[in-house]
């Protein structure tokens, strides 16, 4: 990288040196670190994607979520589940699951990580 600007060393009384330089070439600098950390995001990011770690969701389940609809409704829709599937499959009973989906019934944790790991998300996706 090539420094366009003048910089300025100066050192403190303890030996410490330290580098002057204008302000727009701070803020270009930081730009260019907040780059690098977006870059290496992603690279995670994709990672995680490939060994299934992380995974995309359509925009009809980001638009119900958002409008406030019941998370554990639309992992399990999104899963192809029906609720008789997914009280199989977490051993929580289908009028509980039905309950919670309904927002009559919170659900204990317990109950929310049964559920969370049957529809292999975490308890946080839930609520």
């Amino acid at each position: 990288m090539t420094m366009h600007a003048k910089t300025q060393t100066l050192v403190t009384p303890n030996g410490e040196r330290l580098v002057v330089l204008p302000e727009a070439e701070y803020n270009r600098l930081m730009e260019l670190v907040e780059d690098a950390e977006d870059a290496a995001s992603i690279e995670l990011f994709k990672a995680r994607l490939a060994r299934g770690a992380e995974e995309f969701l359509p925009d009809w389940f980001v638009k119900r979520s958002i409008d406030g609809e019941n998370r554990l409704k639309l992992w399990r829709e999104y899963r192809g589940l029906t609720m008789a599937a997914l009280a199989e499959k977490s051993g929580v009973r289908q009028p509980f699951i039905s309950e919670i989906e309904a927002g009559k019934k919170e659900g204990s944790v317990a109950t929310l990580k049964k559920l969370a790991d049957a529809l292999r998300v975490t308890v946080d996706d839930l609520i």
